[in-house]
């Protein structure tokens, strides 16, 4: 019987090593996972890891590979760059995506990341559609497909449109996200005419009721808040977005379709590997009103924590978790709320920005000696210059023009598109971060440099700025390719891709710039006399600081 357990173990042990030697082109692993929490600030991990239960979040912190230095080195720091960041691999000067809207010159108005003229919305909903054609580069998942000749196949799935839509790339499967009012799923003609029979079937069973009228209750019974229909700022009923949105139930129902979706398009089953982006959009619909430090994030985190457990149940179950590689990060995070921020007497403070917006118009119109709307659009801290005002002058000078006016109403400074697009920034590592903020799009604008802890709205609180409270993310991997352990050593989000493109044996994306974690990969057999392989020092790359 000896040499028979000899033997099961030997194949055992075969197999494992054969799973960690990833390659997309023999479906090994037969499905990457990436999720991606809107607004989860990298300290959330370690602020709640006690109260986490087993199979959730102590899946990366306990059986995988986390990094606990994970900051973004980018200013912009909002969700359309932050998810083209992750899935690409380079920041805004290298993928385009500036902010979640900006002005269009030629269009005379304010567009959104994603949405494109020559596409219609699919399903029950009517409007213009979306599409990724303003990235100036390639995803993960485009390189997948390009490898194995489109037997990848790639899907990702959000509340927001520009969550999904950035993530699937260009050649994706599938982008699916919600109608804002109803809560019903909806993509865009760029990727099919009508929705597949499983996502209609889905939509008129009337999953979205059933999270409607529940009550939302800590883990000692304390009401936190509810789904009860009520009246928006407008006076209209609020949206399924604004009320279910705000809540754990959010990412139930996020994570009941991304069920259906592995069901139904058999992801994990095919002679490929295939790739999902989940982006769970609730925290930060919830964050911007609460803040960080509430006991409604607080429990949204637990109650997160309780719903991947669950997802990742299901996905061992359905696929195996040898046969699955998983990724957490998030895309960006967010300040303290000011008024929580000034009873520890840090100078924080809620801004107007329409307020804002008006004086500095008003300093412009006194400079240049007439009236007008030169900021078109100040979203803080961006402003987004009217070219036809300012005619007669050159964009260099009118966008110094509106960084003088932005600094007499408080700014701290400022950079122009002008001089970001010359490389004109200081050799610091914050001029680097504004050099990496860059984008041709979006006509003329300014960039101002905010003060710490000042957000741009006068309730709750914000992100899109350079500092640690929303650069600072979690970064961290599970599955048999990835070295257990708590990594403290320099990384950044531009790392994730990198790192899973190397794995799988096929290319980085076109622009990416992010390195190999290769202190976090589990060491590969070598054959006799072969020297084993070198891990890579760059960016401090080190040994991992510990193992739970």
């Amino acid at each position: 019987m000896r040499p028979f357990r000899f033997l099961i173990a030997a194949i055992f042990l075969m197999s494992a090593v054969s799973t960690a030697l990833g390659s997309a082109y023999n479906a090994r692993p037969k499905l990457v996972v990436i999720i991606v929490i809107d607004q989860f600030r990298g300290d959330y991990l370690e602020r709640y890891r006690d109260q986490f239960s087993d199979g959730g979040f102590r899946l990366f912190l306990d059986r995988g590979a986390y990094f606990s230095n994970c900051n973004y080195d980018y200013a912009n720091t909002r969700t359309a760059p932050g998810h083209a960041t992750l899935l690409t691999g380079t920041y805004t000067s290298g993928h385009g995506i500036v902010a979640n809207e900006w002005w269009d010159p030629e269009k005379k108005k304010l567009v959104t990341s994603v949405e494109d003229d020559a596409t219609k919305l699919v399903g029950p909903a009517a409007g213009i559609g979306a599409s990724p054609h303003n990235l100036m580069t390639d995803t993960l998942g485009d390189e997948l497909k390009l490898a194995t000749n489109a037997k990848a196949r790639v899907f990702a799935v959000s509340l927001k449109d520009r969550a999904a839509v950035l993530p699937a790339g260009f050649g994706g499967d599938g982008a699916y996200w919600i109608d804002p009012k109803s809560g019903a799923w909806i993509t865009s003609t760029y990727y099919r005419s009508e929705l597949p029979d499983w996502v209609r079937n889905f939509n008129e069973s009337h999953r979205a009721e059933k999270y409607w009228n529940r009550e939302w209750k800590d883990s000692d019974g304390k009401l936190l808040g509810s789904t009860a229909p009520r009246n928006g700022a407008d006076g209209h009923p609020a949206s399924f977005y604004e009320v279910v949105g705000s809540t754990p139930f959010a990412n139930d129902y996020q994570l009941e379709f991304a069920k259906e979706l592995v069901l139904y398009e058999k992801l994990g089953t095919g002679a490929a590997t295939d790739l999902l982006v989940v982006s769970l959009s609730a925290n930060d619909i919830l964050g911007h009103q609460v803040g960080p430090d509430s006991p409604q994030m607080h429990s949204m985190a637990l109650e997160l924590d309780r719903s991947l457990a669950e997802f990742f149940n299901f996905l061992g179950h359905q696929i195996g978790m040898a046969n699955v590689w998983l990724a957490l990060s998030a895309d960006h995070g967010v300040s303290p709320l000011p008024e929580f921020a000034r009873t520890l007497r840090l100078p924080a403070a809620n801004l107007d920005a329409r307020s804002l917006h008006d004086q500095i118009n008003a300093s412009l119109s006194k400079k240049l000696g007439e009236k007008a709307d030169y900021v078109v659009d100040l979203d803080y801290p961006m402003a987004w210059l009217n070219e036809k005002a300012f005619a007669g002058h050159k964009e260099a000078d009118a966008e110094n023009d509106a960084g003088e006016a932005m600094l007499q109403v408080g700014f701290a400074g400022y950079f122009t598109k002008a001089r970001l697009a010359h490389g004109d920034v200081p050799p610091t590592e914050m001029g680097l971060r504004y050099a990496h903020s860059y984008s041709p799009e979006g006509g003329w604008y300014v960039i101002g440099i905010p003060k710490p802890f000042q957000v741009g709205i006068t309730k709750g609180t914000d992100h899109a700025t350079p500092f640690s409270y929303d650069t600072h993310v979690p970064l961290a991997f599970y599955g048999l390719a990835f070295q257990t352990g708590i990594y403290r050593n320099h990384a950044e989000p531009i790392d994730l891709v990198a790192t899973l493109a190397s794995l799988l044996g096929i290319n980085a994306p076109a622009q990416a710039t992010g390195r190999v974690l290769t202190e976090a990969l589990t060491p590969q057999r070598h054959s006799a006399g072969e020297p084993p392989a070198q891990h890579s020092t760059e960016r401090g790359a080190a040994q991992p600081g510990g193992t739970p």
